[in-house]
């Protein structure tokens, strides 16, 4: 992973200065994902930067799972020896440099071109898991090739059943150690900046987003240089799969609403490795997957993408995680932006958590350094919060570290 300030990340093991030096200055001087995001956004024309950014309707639960975590509050420790940190951990018993998965987010090359692969070879040399989005405009095979590393991959569910299976076949005979079934989109949501900024899939040309487009010169010669980005994996699998505007508009027609507990299980039985279950808010579903022999279940409403006025992550957690016991791992996502977000989520009783918009910034902001230097970010902000809580490794990290709420918002029961 590239490292950009050795002073404010420490001693990681194994760090260089290659990547940093050839760095450009306005990302070196991004100090938080926000940071980032608003690099992002200067360069990505209105529309597809809302596109990635935004939520569902009113956004309400989008900006709810950032302000959860931000709500709850840590109880140091004092007077710990914290010169050495321990980060690692193990996420399906695949040993990580640090508690933390790439979670699967598409059409990243709509930001970069190959913006996907650059996230999974930022996601590799960080020593970490990335899952890859049936929806992404590289291939399965393609990202194993260009990017090896801890590898997932996520499928969504189409209505043409069998073509949902041929991507699971090919993610196993690639090498991929995970299956992630994202179980949280029966039907797309509501996202209206997409109607405001006059963005649709297939694009429809308009005065306004050939404004915005003309606005970020940059990134409209290399869209042309480039040209418009395939999402590889569906092609041949859904109608008019031409382009990335093409075979998106026919999936979002072709999700299955109809999958249920009964398909969900036809895969476990056909799918030999480890299986993630994306997208659980209740308990009771999260004991029902794990019944099935579901390996992990990652507790999220899709960033707010989908189900406005849905519950925040964070508060859905403990409850999840109570239900299942020690029977499976449970991760989380949403609304992380701070590597403080992340110990409290341990605290919460999360093995891992998700990331998915702050590495998307990243790409979009600089290409695969912009992706790592997103990574950089949360690792010295993880670590440092850590040091200052007087904990000196993953496992340490436990529900005494939180300040128990019984009224407030976002806070946890007693």
């Amino acid at each position: 992973m590239a490292i950009a300030d050795r002073s404010a990340v420490g001693d990681r093991v194994g760090a260089g200065p290659s990547a940093a030096s050839a760095m450009p200055a306005r990302l070196a001087r991004a100090r938080s994902i926000d940071d980032v995001r608003a690099l992002a956004q200067r360069r990505l024309p209105r529309a597809v930067f809302d596109f990635f950014d935004g939520g569902a309707e009113t956004e309400s639960t989008m900006q709810e799972n950032r302000a959860v975590f931000e709500r709850l509050r840590l109880l140091p420790r004092t007077l710990v020896d914290v010169s050495r940190i321990d980060m690692t951990t193990t996420v399906l018993d695949t040993p990580v440099s640090m508690p933390v998965v790439i979670a699967p987010t598409g059409a990243a090359g709509f930001g970069w071109p190959g913006g996907d692969v650059a996230i999974a070879r930022a996601a590799a040399a960080a020593g970490i898991p990335y899952a890859l989005s049936t929806t992404a405009t590289a291939s399965i095979e393609r990202v194993a090739r260009e990017a090896p590393g801890h590898l997932w991959f996520q499928a969504y569910i189409l209505r043409e059943r069998a073509n949902t299976m041929k991507l699971i076949e090919r993610a196993r005979v690639a090498g991929y150690d995970a299956l992630v079934i994202t179980v949280d989109l029966p039907v797309g949501g509501k996202r209206e900046r997409d109607f405001r900024n006059d963005f649709s899939i297939p694009f429809r040309f308009t005065p306004r987003n050939l404004l915005d487009f003309a606005s970020r010169p940059g990134w409209a010669l290399s869209a042309l240089r480039h040209g418009i980005p395939v999402m590889e994996n569906l092609v041949g699998l859904v109608p008019a799969a031409a382009g990335a505007v093409a075979v998106a508009s026919s999936v979002g027609r072709n999700y299955d609403p109809a999958f249920d507990w009964d398909g969900l299980k036809a895969i476990r039985d056909a799918w030999p490795r480890k299986l993630v279950v994306k997208g659980v808010v209740h308990p009771e579903d999260a004991t029902k997957a794990a019944a099935l022999g579901c390996d992990a279940i990652v507790v999220s409403n899709h960033g707010g993408r989908q189900l406005d006025g849905g519950i925040a992550t964070a508060e859905a957690l403990p409850a999840v995680v109570a239900a299942v016991g020690t029977t499976m791992e449970v991760m989380v996502d949403g609304g992380i932006r701070r590597g403080a977000s992340i110990v409290k989520a341990l605290a919460l009783g999360a093995r891992a958590v998700m990331i998915g918009r702050p590495t998307l910034y990243g790409v979009a902001a600089a290409g695969e350094p912009g992706a790592r230097r997103a990574l950089d970010i949360l690792l010295d902000e993880f670590k440092r919060t850590m040091q200052l809580c007087g904990v000196r490794d993953v496992g340490s990290i436990g529900p005494d570290l939180l300040v128990r709420s019984q009224t407030g918002p976002g806070g946890l029961s007693p």
